[in-house]
């Protein structure tokens, strides 16, 4: 896929990612839906991401394996990074101009509320499923 490019709403941080995987996850935990009022919707970027405008964004380290990262200015979500691999996980309205996304995972799945439901059919892993793969990343 080419480069997509995206920027948080004021434009005082801009992305160009080279590598967006279309299969995009869905997080229910409890962090992602406190961070932005539902589940992240995030399209895998891989580390080939370059940003304009860093002094804008702020981190924060959500947890032992990863940090969140959002603008300083206008509060935009910007990105989830996975700290051992350095992988970014970004909101998938960040692009809207990327083609043929299709859901394939939803994380956290045991701690989806009860109050909505996706009927696509997807992949999906339990808390203790995360927190086994992650095990090694702490």
């Amino acid at each position: 896929m080419a480069d997509s490019k995206a920027s948080c709403l004021c434009g005082a941080v801009k992305i160009v990612a080279a590598e967006i995987n279309p299969k995009f996850t869905v997080c229910h935990c409890q962090s992602c839906r406190t961070w932005g009022g539902a589940p992240f919707f995030a399209v895998q970027c891989g580390t080939n991401v370059t940003f304009e405008g860093e002094e804008n964004i702020k981190i924060y380290p959500s947890s032992s394996w990863a940090s969140r990262g959002f603008c300083s200015e206008c509060g935009t979500h910007l990105f989830y990074k996975v700290k051992a691999s350095g992988e970014y996980n970004m909101p998938v309205g960040l692009f809207p101009d990327v083609k043929g996304l299709t859901m394939n995972m939803q994380y956290f799945s045991d701690a989806r509320p009860s109050y909505y439901c996706f009927t696509n059919q997807t992949q999906e892993m339990t808390t203790a499923e995360i927190m086994a793969y992650f095990a090694d990343k702490m």
